[in-house]
């Protein structure tokens, strides 16, 4: 027993310590540097800096982070500018480790400002640029290696690479395991919905009345996100596999209109390819970046293969167990996922949704004082239409009115009340919040929210 066992630590170890060319971890900081810098000066351009975080005077903020706030005045565009600066450090391999640092701590900074502005690839960026942060992506075609901030390294053990792929293939599989539900499979939605308008197109348009494209759009988008990952891990079908993936992002990137979204998963997804491809293509910035490194083979490459490796390697296994399980807690709270919400978000649930509601709050306390709250008194529209699906920030906007009544309305222990009715991927309009109980004296945790309607049926 003891042999076997030392057999497969054994294989562990040469799995996730074979040594194998830097390159695609270079390249892959190359591309994803660029694709940060260019996001954040297209946020800046776009004007959401202000929009967004300077604009509105309420913020809907995350369980455990509502000390978290925007900052004064031009406070806000100093963090944009660190993140502008720091991306370009990332593209550059420039003071490597502060930047990715600096970009991870501003811009997971800004995404838990606001639920409201909640999207999967800002989570998918928190995470990898936190990944990033570890690892030694700046000891090969970098300005750190060119101006001698850090000695090169050509070879690094294999982990490093599949730490990336792993993340990403996450990313996949989880979307397309969500996508395997009736509304989705079975009645093609909210594709249908979403296809049907985009009739107008040119040349094309017309397909999207027939029942029969939005059922292959579905079930092509399913099967395409469970099985891409193992495509793209195999060489041999990998160029057709990428080939898919730039297929479907920009066709899913001109039909919906989803953002950066599509393009980050394009460029992303390059740590697939062959060192050789990398190397080919860090040749292009060799005007740049000092390609010359130390002979060295693999073999004598063990500073990675100490004691401290195998801590980070753990660090990571708990990381992707986290990522793994995270997913699945929606199966905790009772009722419809997409009704209720309760588990939905950072769980690459993608386009799963079409979700429309109406939400007004009446504020009342035991003098008889009752006042109908207009939502845009103090709310953006962004965050008054997201509010008015979202269960956990209905609550917390019925705690806000009910603080701001009691200390600025002369209201005595304000009771909120919300009357809500929410339509879901095509099915008829119905209650959605019960419109009996006070929502102020609802707390703000994880547990399961009774007062949020169930999902049925309406009857013919």
């Amino acid at each position: 027993m003891a042999t076997n066992d030392t057999s497969i630590t054994s294989k562990i170890h040469s799995f996730l310590f074979r040594t194998t060319s830097i390159a695609p971890l270079a390249s892959f900081r190359i591309l994803l540097g660029a694709m940060l810098l260019f996001s954040s000066i297209r946020f800046v351009a776009k004007g959401w800096v202000d929009l967004l975080y300077i604009q509105p005077t309420f913020y809907f903020s995350y369980e455990g982070f509502e000390l978290i706030r925007p900052l004064p005045g031009i406070g806000m565009y100093v963090v944009f500018s660190i993140m502008i600066l720091s991306a370009c450090c990332i593209l550059l391999g420039l003071f490597y480790r502060i930047a990715t640092i600096l970009f991870f701590l501003a811009f997971t900074y800004v995404e838990l400002l606001d639920k409201t502005n909640y999207l999967n690839h800002y989570y998918f960026v928190s995470i990898v640029s936190l990944v990033m942060c570890f690892l030694p992506a700046h000891k090969f075609a970098s300005l750190d290696v060119r101006f001698g901030l850090t000695k090169p390294k050509q070879y690094i053990p294999i982990w490093f690479i599949y730490i990336l792929q792993l993340q990403i293939g996450i990313v996949y599989f989880f979307a397309g395991i969500a996508k395997i539900n009736p509304d989705w499979l079975l009645h093609a939605q909210p594709l249908s919905i979403w296809l049907k308008s985009r009739d107008y197109l040119p040349i094309i348009g017309f397909l999207f009345d027939y029942k029969i494209v939005w059922y292959l759009f579905s079930w092509f988008g399913m099967l395409f996100d469970i099985s891409i990952f193992f495509f793209l891990i195999h060489s041999k079908t990998r160029p057709y596999a990428y080939a898919a993936v730039v297929f479907f992002h920009v066709v899913t990137g001109w039909l919906f209109q989803i953002g950066v979204f599509p393009y980050v998963m394009i460029v992303a997804t390059w740590i697939f390819f062959s060192a050789d491809f990398h190397q080919k293509f860090l040749r292009l910035f060799s005007f740049i970046f000092k390609q010359d490194v130390p002979s060295e083979t693999q073999s004598s490459n063990n500073t990675y293969q100490l004691s401290f490796a195998k801590f980070w390697v753990l660090l990571f296994a708990v990381h992707f167990i986290i990522q793994l399980l995270l997913p699945f807690r929606y199966i905790l709270y009772p009722g419809k996922l997409f009704w209720t919400e309760q588990g939905y978000r950072f769980s690459w649930r993608v386009m799963l949704m079409e979700k429309n509601a109406l939400t007004t709050f009446v504020v009342k306390d035991k003098t008889g004082k009752i006042e109908e709250i207009q939502n845009c008194h103090y709310l953006t529209p962004q965050q008054e239409k997201q509010m008015s699906t979202q269960p956990d920030m209905i609550l917390q906007f019925a705690h806000f009115l009910a603080k701001e009544y009691n200390t600025k309305h002369g209201f005595q222990q304000a009771e909120v009340y919300a009357d809500s009715y929410a339509a879901l991927n095509g099915h008829p309009s119905r209650p959605f919040i019960n419109n009996n109980v006070d929502l102020a004296k609802q707390p703000i945790n994880f547990a399961p929210k009774s007062w949020i309607l169930p999902f049925e049926k309406l009857q013919p």
